[in-house]
């Protein structure tokens, strides 16, 4: 499987960019997952659910299923947070995997970069950063530039970036 990732500050267009891509790679014939980093304190279960009240009965892990998806909840219970790897290893077999956040681990990305934000880049400081897409032309600029409203030219660009 290969990896692509989307990093930037929260509010830049990461997710708008990510879902105008997976519909364009795989029209390309490329079978496509996301992997989305989210808050500590994010939760897709509701108070009185089954599946809830399971989980705060003290399961490790949740699992429901229906004819049309299944959704696995794994609570870490004071364990460390998984790694990339263990991460990964979870998931079904794709061409791609494309990663929104995540940014401390090692997979090349594109960041998404709004000038608006009054946000300072965050190429500058990660080496990782393969490109900055972006309505905006920063300071010091040392990674191509894509125009973040091509998406299009994104995709062609992760594309050759791994190697499909």
């Amino acid at each position: 499987m290969r990896i692509f990732g989307l990093s930037g500050h929260s509010g830049s267009g990461k997710t708008t960019l990510l879902v105008k891509l997976v519909p364009l790679l795989a029209e390309r014939g490329l079978k496509v997952s996301t992997i989305k980093q989210a808050n500590a304190g994010f939760d897709i279960d509701k108070p009185g659910k089954d599946s809830y009240e399971h989980r705060a009965a003290g399961a490790s892990e949740v699992m429901v299923a229906s004819a049309n998806r299944w959704a696995l909840m794994h609570e870490y219970r004071g364990a460390p947070e998984f790694t990339m790897d263990q991460l990964l290893a979870r998931m079904s077999p794709v061409d791609l995997i494309l990663v929104e956040g995540f940014r401390h681990w090692p997979h090349a990305r594109i960041e998404v970069w709004r000038a608006a934000l009054g946000k300072a880049p965050l190429f500058i400081h990660d080496p990782m950063v393969a490109a900055l897409a972006s309505p905006d032309r920063p300071d010091g600029l040392t990674v191509p530039l894509l125009d973040l409203d091509d998406s299009g030219a994104i995709a062609d660009f992760i594309v050759q970036q791994v190697g499909l």
